[in-house]
């Protein structure tokens, strides 16, 4: 199947009344320093009946005019401070079409096809880009990527949820919270926390690794992305066992992710001494106090590591993975947060530093954790239903996956992981047992 661009141009806000100026910029926040550098893309897939693109093309721009940090560009600011300059230059808009029917089997297996359905990642200035590919069948994709340092999961969601509102003729409430710089260190600061070695390190310390986004003629890749599939009831089991003597169960996130970190430590046949930790973000929104609004726009994660060495996680029980899980996530709270901005608000102190984000990639022996499970997701109505199918495109990274709720809304579960081949023999003998024999 062939995909054709029919037409790439920049969109740029449309505002009610007087444009405001275009030189103001908006400093990055020390939660925006210290995540991915990087854009992230993900993809929708709608039946027919399908809006047209105009309509979604006024709904991008009447959207960027609330939100204009996708129309402007990364740089400093008169002050020489990393910034979002609110330049309006504008979001890269893309329509496209494929010379076929749209293969589903494609969107439940992942492959190097996707890369087809949303612009190019790679040396992009734009900070937000949409593709629209229309097929003979009528159906439609919306690939979508957007800057990290931009917004987080929660920022892009409610982004995502205004436009299709907008295309909708509805009112794009609640608004959203511009405010970076409610995040202001203590007086005096108090830093409680190893924050130089967890959530910041040495640049010396950063590892060589190729650009998350392979080539599509990349054949040397022996990482294949991989869909599994959960059900509510073995869900259910799961959460009984892992959370057996314990009087409020762990929540379902942290036992699945307990389960999977351990079939994955076993499929990749780790030596016992060696150690292994799992890399889970944490939304402080609710857990700073006083609460930060959802509707804060920008990034507000931080994130917790669970850790063990090789022979406890899989000897143990599964209820000692949850329990290290529960605990970790549990301890990124109120002050861990404020720990957190007391230091990285230190310029001589981070100056020499890069964030752990930046060696995200080399997972080796480690597992990295992307839940989009309490985002309403498949409310991206533009018009014409809601979508059958979300998915991230095909990001071959070494033991990263993706929790995703299952677009039948049956409280199943979606995960799709990365694993070298090899791997994947022994991970699907056990990643359904209750009870593997690790």
């Amino acid at each position: 199947m062939k995909v054709s661009t029919e037409s790439s141009i920049l969109l740029k806000p449309s505002y009610e009344g007087e444009p405001p100026s275009t030189a103001g910029s908006i400093p990055l926040s020390v939660f925006d320093k210290v995540t991915y550098d990087t854009h992230i893309a993900i993809i929708w897939a709608f039946k027919p009946p399908i809006p047209p693109n105009t309509n979604m093309q006024k709904g991008l721009e009447k959207v960027l005019a609330i939100y204009r940090e996708w129309a402007g560009r990364l740089g400093t600011d008169d002050n020489d401070r990393s910034s979002i300059l609110l330049n309006d230059e504008g979001m890269r808009f893309v329509e496209a079409s494929a010379d076929g029917t749209l293969d589903h089997t494609m969107l439940v297996k992942p492959s190097k096809a996707l890369l087809n359905f949303h612009p190019a990642v790679k040396g992009v200035h734009e900070l937000l880009q949409v593709q629209i590919t229309r097929f003979a069948c009528g159906s439609m994709v919306v690939g979508f990527t957007f800057h990290h340092l931009v917004a987080d999961g929660q920022s892009t969601i409610n982004f995502l949820i205004a436009w299709a509102r907008a295309c909708r003729g509805l009112d794009m409430n609640p608004l959203p919270l511009h405010d970076r710089a409610i995040f202001t260190p203590r007086n005096p600061p108090l830093v409680e926390f190893e924050h130089q070695r967890i959530e910041f390190m040495n640049k010396k310390m950063i590892k060589e690794h190729p650009y998350p986004y392979p080539n599509s003629d990349d054949s040397s890749n022996r990482l294949i992305m991989y869909k599994v599939h959960f059900t509510l009831e073995f869900l259910t089991k799961l959460k009984a066992k892992a959370s057996a003597s314990r009087k409020r169960p762990y929540s379902t996130l942290e036992c699945l992710v307990a389960h999977l970190w351990r079939a994955i430590t076993q499929a990749r046949g780790l030596n016992e001494s060696e150690m292994t930790h799992v890399r889970i973000s944490v939304d402080g929104r609710a857990r700073l106090n006083p609460p930060v609004p959802n509707e804060y726009f920008g990034n507000l994660v931080l994130w917790a590591f669970p850790r063990a060495k090789v022979k406890d996680l899989l000897q143990e029980p599964l209820h000692f993975a949850a329990k290290l899980i529960h605990d970790a996530v549990s301890n990124v709270n109120d002050d861990y947060f404020n720990s957190f901005i007391d230091f990285a608000s230190k310029e001589e102190e981070v100056k020499d530093l890069v964030p752990t984000a930046a060696d995200k990639l080399v997972l080796c022996s480690n597992v990295d954790v992307d839940s989009w499970l309490k985002f309403p997701i498949y409310d991206l109505d533009f018009g014409g239903g809601r979508p059958y199918i979300f998915m991230p495109s095909y990001i071959p990274v070494n033991g990263l996956f993706y929790l995703l709720p299952s677009i039948v809304e049956d409280r199943s579960i979606d995960v799709f992981i990365s694993l070298f081949e090899e791997n994947l023999v022994t991970f699907n003998k056990i990643c359904y047992s209750l009870s593997p024999k690790l």
